[in-house]
């Protein structure tokens, strides 16, 4: 016999999607029948499985600990990094700092991502048990290229999760990224087209009008320095595509220095090895939470920045950069 009590991580879900996190292994037919027969019973009664679970019930299995273990399945992965840029946290959230090289989430290649990173940094810090990631995963909200930089906005809880994926969602969040392209840009621009994602290539195609599977686009960018022959843009992404910024500006014949897939000037490349840039020069630097905000008060207006990792910062270092006013703009303004 186990009994499982309810916390603030599984409450909302169905009783019946509980035990399939809880014993994953098993078929659906098991659990209905185990209820039938009062082998597994809800706050001490027999149940159906589709009750809603709330904080504090408590879940019995009457079952042997050897059918528990072999229903339970793998434990869930997770990987220790003791060097994790953590930029912010609280009960719900914890915003990082992701270097350039990291998966943010899972992918075929069994490397280790964000996620299991995140994991293990709960499972180490005592914040999360291996028991409590039967039933409850923590994971990532938002998503960075692999070799993209900057803010990651991980979800500790359910609610964290659940109230940052709305952000997102609503557009309510403001983020802003750092990249430097090929050519000279001076004015702050608002463009707009479709996105098309071909798998096969693992690359996006950017269009004037819509297509049949297309998404619509926003980008917004700014100008902030130019050596005459690059420009450095703050960009601030209205709709978060898979390879938008890079796909974008590329579009427009600015591709991003150091990307593989959108920016074959021979030129530029030569540039990216002289400077022994191995990933696109793309970092998420900056995130404004909206106020009010009653959800996550605690994060109510707040205003996030992401230190540029050393390789991006190296190269604007040694490029004789000169700042590009926007039209109206001070001096003391543009300080």
């Amino acid at each position: 016999m186990k009994e499982y009590q309810i916390g603030e991580n599984e409450a909302g879900q169905r009783l019946d999607k509980y035990l399939a996190k809880l014993l994953r292994e098993a078929p659906k037919s098991f659990f209905y029948k185990m209820l039938r027969k009062k082998n597994i019973t809800l706050n001490g009664h027999r149940a159906e499985g589709n009750e809603r679970l709330v904080q504090g019930d408590r879940v019995v299995l009457f079952l042997s600990d050897e059918t528990i273990e072999r229903f339970s399945g793998d434990p869930v992965p997770s990987a220790e990094n003791g060097s994790l840029d953590i930029l912010y946290e609280d009960r719900d959230l914890l915003l990082l700092n992701k270097p350039a090289g990291m998966l943010s989430q899972p992918d075929r290649s069994r490397e280790a991502s964000a996620v299991e990173y995140l994991t293990g940094y709960l499972l180490k810090s005592g914040q999360l048990t291996p028991e409590d990631l039967r039933t409850f995963h923590p994971g990532v909200v938002n998503r960075l290229d692999r070799n993209t930089s900057g803010i990651l906005v991980c979800g500790k809880s359910l609610h964290g999760l659940q109230t940052a994926s709305s952000l997102f969602r609503s557009r309510s969040l403001r983020k802003y990224y750092l990249c430097l392209t090929e050519g000279v840009l001076l004015e702050k621009k608002h463009i707009s087209g479709y996105l098309t994602k071909d798998s096969r290539s693992n690359t996006v195609r950017i269009r004037s009008r819509g297509e049949e599977d297309s998404s619509y686009i926003e980008t917004e960018y700014e100008p902030v320095s130019t050596d005459g022959e690059h420009t450095l843009l703050r960009v601030r992404l209205l709709t978060g595509k898979p390879h938008q910024i890079r796909a974008h500006l590329a579009s427009i014949g600015h591709p991003l220095i150091g990307d593989p897939k959108y920016n074959q000037d021979p030129r530029s490349r030569r540039f990216a090895s002289e400077h022994q840039i191995r990933f696109q020069l793309l970092h998420a630097h900056e995130l404004v939470f909206p106020a009010p905000l009653p959800e996550l008060e605690a994060l109510e207006g707040r205003h996030f920045t992401a230190d540029l990792p050393d390789p991006f910062r190296q190269v604007l270092e040694q490029l004789p950069l000169f700042p590009i006013k926007q039209q109206g703009e001070t001096d003391e303004q543009r300080k």
